[in-house]
């Protein structure tokens, strides 16, 4: 039997970083964030990659792979396109503004065929939640419910040292599952070293053990049926709002609630990092030049 598939969504525009950040450089041979990521998911078991990207960035996706992946994981490219959409429905005239996380999955309805694990291209996961999601996956059955996972992380270890950050804080019952998932937004160190979250109306200080999503999401194939189901909605509501956009969490809370599925959430230590602004490059790159020094990972991919 096949392994799971890493999804990877890499079709961001990238405008407050200055450029491809999915491809930029920054391990010591030159990886990029995204082939460490892929890296840790051949080492756990996956068996295949599959990118959401826009077409206009192929050519440079493919120039950056270039042969370093050939014949060690299968690798195919789903094209995140505004037209691409559910029968009936069209793109509004000056729509520009991608439809978000839940179209950018619903995309990959054609190449993926196996339980699946969604990352986004420019995050820096850590080897031990790809293993932990593909144990998981590896006994994903859907029964009356959907059966689904979520890696949460420890709101400490997703901090960003160039300011406050937004994050999913997540309530899970008695045994492990996604109950719901709250945003909050400018959460950063406080002068006494505590986490606190300054948005107005939202205060409160946290004691960075919370459960916190990163979009590390776990599904099996059911979820395109879901996606279309809810991208329908979406449109039929939405879609002449320009900024409008369907969220994958959104969507997960929805199925939640209407016991549509189950999300078990995979509890995990490792820290997360990714890149945001230019000014995280080289934070990014130290961080990985640690990781390779202390053997974690081999000098070149």
């Amino acid at each position: 039997m096949p392994g799971p598939t890493l999804l990877v969504l890499a079709a961001g525009m990238g405008s407050r970083y200055g450029g491809l950040k999915q491809i930029d450089p920054v391990g010591p041979d030159g990886e990029a964030i995204i082939d460490y990521s892929i890296h840790d998911a051949l080492e756990s078991g996956f068996s295949k990659v599959v990118f959401v990207i826009r077409k206009d960035i192929e050519a440079a996706f493919l120039e950056f792979l270039g042969d370093r992946w050939k014949g060690r994981i299968e690798i195919e490219f789903a094209f995140q396109e505004l037209e691409d959409l559910p029968e009936g429905f069209s793109k509004p005239s000056g729509r520009e503004k991608p439809w978000g996380t839940g179209h950018a999955i619903w995309v990959a309805r054609d190449q993926v065929q196996t339980p699946f694990l969604v990352i986004n291209g420019d995050d820096f996961y850590g080897r031990g939640s790809f293993a932990l999601a593909a144990e998981r996956l590896n006994r994903a059955k859907d029964g009356a419910k959907a059966d689904y996972c979520m890696v949460g992380y420890r709101l400490a270890n997703t901090l960003s040292e160039n300011g406050t950050v937004s994050r999913g804080i997540c309530k899970t019952d008695a045994e492990g599952r996604l109950e719901s998932v709250t945003e909050f937004t400018k959460i950063g160190k406080g002068k006494s070293g505590s986490l606190e979250n300054w948005q107005k109306g939202e205060e409160r200080n946290f004691s960075g053990e919370e459960l916190t999503s990163m979009n590390m999401f776990g599904f099996t194939p059911s979820i395109f049926e879901h996606l279309e189901r809810e991208l329908k909605d979406f449109l039929k509501e939405r879609a002449e709002e320009e900024k409008s956009e369907l969220y994958i969490p959104s969507v997960v809370s929805q199925l939640i609630t209407g016991g549509q599925a189950e999300v078990e959430v995979l509890d995990t230590d490792e820290h997360w990092f990714g890149v945001t602004y230019r000014e995280d490059r080289d934070i990014v790159k130290g961080r990985l030049s640690e990781l390779v020094a202390e053997g974690v990972y081999p000098k070149a991919l």
